[in-house]
């Protein structure tokens, strides 16, 4: 199959699982062609069958603000039409998939479109009345649509009255990148050996709720000898440095902004805190997992679809800080505990969100909207 992707190109999850996609199909022999407005940076250098092609949007003086989106349905036709192909699989709603319709319609309807919703696109666009009509259009005019849990399409179903098929195709890890790691010398420079780690990865967007993260460490602090690694930037940054301050945990607290090897830091870490209001699916959650760290959390959206609450992490309600942090305490207290959490969660991983299993559930969706036939319900 020619098969063109279209993503965010950030550290983001959808942008990471777009990425990982495109590289798991072009190792099938597959021809992949990424086409976004900066290189992948899950990609960064050369994959056999995989191709980038850049998008750059007219910056004319008439124009207020570049027009991004006209600039990308145009790439993606002549993508399409020089490479001759199959399907495009765009990631996000807006506007990623109104650009494939655009696409379409300029090559005469030549290829075929895949939506995946990834959450966002959803819970807070969806939201907008602006754009909430756009949005519908743009579902209901791809071929088929996918979203990353069956929390997000009760949602979608919901807030857009959305009444066409969508098939739930969870995110994936990649094991042979995300497992357990013995990197004893690195741990020894972020922690002594009494201590336990714990971490957090996240966009510090409000959602995500890092004031929690800091409230809870604190009280496990107070119980358990740890350090609390705290991974990524935005808009909360600053907020979480001043309560860091203002608790006397700068010392116990290491803000490491953003990091591309986040596989290495989760496997220092012997707990992920995700508090977060809203989770479509939790990747850095699966991500622990397949790295052995339960994770402590939220049961906010897809989370619960990921984390097996009691068995392979704990999840309490939003905002429950205390119940999170005696979690934390009692997983951290009882290697016993720990251990069978944290063996169920390689299991989990494995069995569930496997990236080979993952991968022939979108060859085979591919393959249907090809040949023409409807997408599961």
């Amino acid at each position: 199959m020619r098969i063109g992707i279209t993503c965010y190109p950030s550290h983001g999850g959808s942008g990471v699982v777009a990425t990982e996609l495109g590289k798991l199909m072009a190792e099938r022999g597959h021809q992949v062609h990424f086409i976004t407005y900066d290189m992948p940076f899950r990609l960064g250098h050369f994959f056999h069958n995989i191709h980038y092609h850049e998008v750059e949007a007219n910056r004319y003086a008439v124009f207020r603000y570049p027009p991004y989106d006209l600039a990308l349905a145009s790439r993606m036709a002549q993508v399409a039409k020089l490479h001759q192909l199959d399907l495009i699989h765009v990631h996000y709603a807006v506007p990623h998939a109104i650009c494939a319709y655009l696409a379409k319609e300029m090559v005469d309807d030549s290829f075929k479109v895949v939506t995946t919703l990834h959450g966002t696109d959803i819970t807070v666009l969806g939201e907008d009345p602006s754009l909430r009509d756009i949005i519908c259009f743009g579902i209901n005019q791809s071929d088929a649509v996918t979203a990353v849990s069956d929390d997000l399409i009760r949602q979608t179903k919901e807030m857009l009255c959305i009444d066409r098929p969508l098939e739930r195709i969870y995110n994936f890890v990649d094991q042979r990148v995300y497992s357990p790691r013995d990197i004893s010398d690195i741990r020894e420079q972020c922690a002594r050996p009494e201590e336990k780690i714990l971490l957090h990865i996240s966009n510090f967007r409000p959602v995500k709720r890092v004031p929690d993260v800091i409230r809870i460490f604190d009280q496990v602090q107070k119980k358990v000898p740890a350090k609390l690694l705290l991974v990524g930037e935005g808009p909360e940054w600053s907020l979480a440095v001043e309560m860091a301050q203002e608790r006397g945990l700068t010392d116990k607290i290491t803000f490491m902004g953003k990091q591309d090897e986040v596989a290495r830091l989760i496997s220092l870490a012997d707990l992920l805190l995700l508090p977060s209001a809203k989770e479509s699916f939790g990747l850095v959650a699966l991500e622990a997992m397949a790295c052995g760290v339960p994770t402590v959390g939220s049961n906010a959206g897809g989370l619960p679809e990921v984390v097996a609450d009691g068995e392979t992490g704990f999840l309490s309600g939003i905002g429950e800080v205390e119940a999170m942090a005696d979690h934390a305490i009692r997983l951290l207290s009882d290697p016993d505990l720990y251990r069978r959490f944290s063996e169920m969660g390689l299991e989990r991983a494995r069995d569930r969100f496997c990236a080979e299993k993952i991968a022939d559930q979108y060859e085979d969706l591919y393959q249907r909207v090809i040949d023409g036939k409807r997408s599961h319900t």
